[in-house]
């Protein structure tokens, strides 16, 4: 087992409080990676092949969520055994708590999402998202606006403001681990691959997330929606946001004047 030493741990929470995350090189095994991925995607073929995927949900602009159960215990092991799930909670102690495992897969062609935290300002948790490929600007690295976990900012004073003026994208070898805070902007960028481009996510304290095994919930992956509902009215949603992606911004920023949209979503 690995710890960091207390002047790692003190530099590495200054970087922390200032730009919202944390990056760690080659933690988890890449051979388990490999293969985690091919049955990820032999999961996601055999839904698409059987019609058993669901029609929208992400599936129109290109982002997808994932719960990989079991399958991924391996790459929290890792975490674990590296001290990063101890230095999480030196990190954030306030914001740690139950643990929960996802993954979000990046289909090819997909587009830009517009900027947003993942959940709530005022009910922060702590993700650590692994790389289960080199993940670089042309499959998709994510793009984060550092600092923007300082305050809370409404969407129309994030748009005003020009806050995404600081993005910056964050490209990650297989096997490396982006430590950041829920309240940390930040958006899925397109994947320009011919393949979807995977990366798990563990949630350390999310809201509505109970005490115990986070692998047992599930023996197989399965597949669940991204932003957008499955529905009639959903996919309508989500292909008017991928054909004017500006009437998707316009509508955030409009609520977000007379009440707190923006503050989720």
């Amino acid at each position: 087992m690995q710890s960091f030493s207390p002047t790692e741990i003190e530099d590495l929470k200054r970087t922390f409080a200032e730009d919202g995350y944390v990056v760690f090189r080659n933690v988890v095994s890449r051979p388990q990676l490999a293969e985690f991925r091919v049955q990820l995607l032999d999961a996601l073929e055999l839904s698409q092949r059987t019609g058993s995927l669901f029609n929208g949900g992400g599936g129109i602009s290109g982002h997808l969520n994932c719960v990989p159960g079991e399958t991924a215990r391996f790459a929290y092991d890792a975490l674990v055994q590296r001290g990063i799930v101890d230095l999480v909670r030196e990190l954030a102690p306030k914001a740690f708590g139950p643990v929960r495992v996802g993954c979000n897969v990046n289909l090819p062609r997909s587009v830009a999402q517009h900027y947003h935290m993942d959940g709530i300002f005022t009910e922060d948790f702590m993700i650590a998202n692994v790389a289960v490929v080199d993940t670089d600007l042309v499959n998709g690295a994510i793009d984060v606006a550092p600092g923007t976990q300082k305050r809370f900012y409404k969407y129309c004073d994030f748009a005003m403001g020009r806050v995404y003026k600081l993005s910056k994208r964050l490209p990650l070898n297989q096997g490396d681990v982006l430590v950041r805070t829920s309240r940390l902007w930040h958006r899925g960028m397109p994947n320009m691959a011919s393949v979807p481009r995977p990366m798990l996510a563990f949630t350390f304290g999310e809201k509505g997330v109970r005490e115990g095994d986070a692998f047992s919930e599930s023996k197989t992956i399965q597949f669940n929606p991204n932003w957008f509902n499955p529905t009639r009215l959903g996919r309508l949603r989500e292909q008017t946001f991928v054909a004017a992606p500006i009437t998707y911004a316009a509508y955030r920023f409009v609520t977000s004047l007379f009440d707190d949209k923006g503050y989720d979503h």
